[in-house]
């Protein structure tokens, strides 16, 4: 075979790693290394002298590993066979990234699951070319770029939904609002993962996450926005009153179906849910005075009354609340009721708080002629 007078490589964009196809040199050969590459003689799987970009003649000075090795003479044009190989040292900037199923993640904010896909780019610069091919290359004549992406691929997305889900967390984003916190993201990822290129030679020179997504017709992402809007009404209204408003709606539906105890059991809750009503309004009051002046003294518990309706006990009840009903109408005189410190249920025109609520009742009429 012909001996080498000159070793070069014309790299491309889709190879890292190149070993020059012949093995037969002689000192005085002439060395190619152009911008953006590395060349290393090896010699029985050794890694030995290093060359940057430049035109070099190769001599026992410049080769003295490779020249120990194989115990080269000095001056002359001495054969020799050792391998050079060359390395890409370019960055390589449009690598993509993408997950090929959808993770399964929970909502940090709203604790909903949802499946998240991803896309993105990277790009990746060998930092290291000997540890590069010490590390990965081995005994492959050629690294190409897709080989070391499918590696780093493997990689970046093994670690990618831990990150994603880490990032989340610590900042309380949710999915619903994660594509505006991107640039943040991907300076998250790019700093976490560096380390893992590193020890093989490469440099992580960026990372963009394009889009984080949901299909928003999955039921989970409808369950997700729900949460959303709720977490709003309450944020807005506040959660007592937000609580109340609920109430109103349970006893809606209530009132709306039909029962069998009459319309006595529906005045019966009506009477509950304005005691209730009353309470919770009056305790938002409170709170809003409490907010503009001192707190007053606390208001004087009023007696606490259980009625009577068709056989089953109603209450508890204020004096001013049985007021009411008895003025609608409602309660009558006859109704039983009782309170703290009564022995037993008495009628309740019959306690002096409500006797003159029912008027007075006529005497018999005097007997007939």
């Amino acid at each position: 075979m012909a001996i080498i007078d000159v070793v070069k490589w014309e790299s491309n964009p889709h190879e890292i790693v190149h070993k020059f196809p012949s093995e037969n040199l002689r000192l005085g050969t002439q060395l190619v290394v152009h911008a953006g590459q590395t060349a290393f003689f090896v010699k029985g799987g050794q890694v030995l002298d290093s060359f940057e970009s430049g035109t070099y003649t190769i001599k026992t000075a410049n080769i003295p590993l490779l020249g120990k090795l194989i115990n080269l003479p000095f001056g002359g044009d001495t054969p020799f066979q050792a391998e050079v190989w060359f390395v890409n040292t370019l960055a390589i900037l449009d690598t993509k990234w993408g997950t090929p199923s959808p993770i399964q993640l929970e909502d940090p904010k709203y604790e909903v699951i949802v499946p998240v896909r991803a896309f993105g780019q990277y790009g990746i610069k060998v930092s290291d070319p000997r540890l590069l091919i010490e590390s990965l290359v081995g005994n492959m004549a050629t690294f190409s770029v897709s080989k070391i992406d499918s590696y780093f691929k493997g990689v970046l997305l093994s670690r990618f939904a831990n990150l994603l889900s880490d990032k989340m967390v610590k900042d309380g984003i949710s999915f619903l609002t994660i594509n505006s916190h991107l640039n943040e993201l991907s300076e998250f990822i790019v700093q976490s993962l560096q380390p893992d290129f590193n020890k093989y030679g490469v440099g992580l020179e960026n990372f963009y996450v394009v889009s984080v997504n949901v299909p928003e017709d999955d039921p989970s992402f409808i369950k997700l926005k729900e949460a959303k809007d709720l977490m709003a009404k309450i944020k807005i209204a506040g959660r007592d009153v937000y609580q109340m408003d609920r109430s109103f709606d349970v006893l809606e539906t209530a009132a709306g179906n039909e029962g069998t105890a009459g319309s006595f059991i529906g005045m019966g809750m009506g009477m509950n849910a304005g005691m209730g009503f009353a309470g919770q309004m009056s305790n938002l009051a409170g709170q809003h005075m409490n907010t503009q002046a001192a707190a007053p003294p606390p208001i004087p518990q009023q007696a606490s009354y259980f009625i009577a309706v068709n056989g089953q006990q109603q209450g508890p009840y204020d004096a001013n609340a049985l007021m009411s009903y008895i003025a609608q109408g409602q309660i009558q005189r006859d109704t039983l009721v009782w309170k703290n410190g009564m022995p037993n249920w008495a009628q309740i025109s019959t306690l002096p708080e409500f006797a003159n609520s029912f008027g007075a009742v006529p005497p018999p009429l005097p007997p007939q002629p």
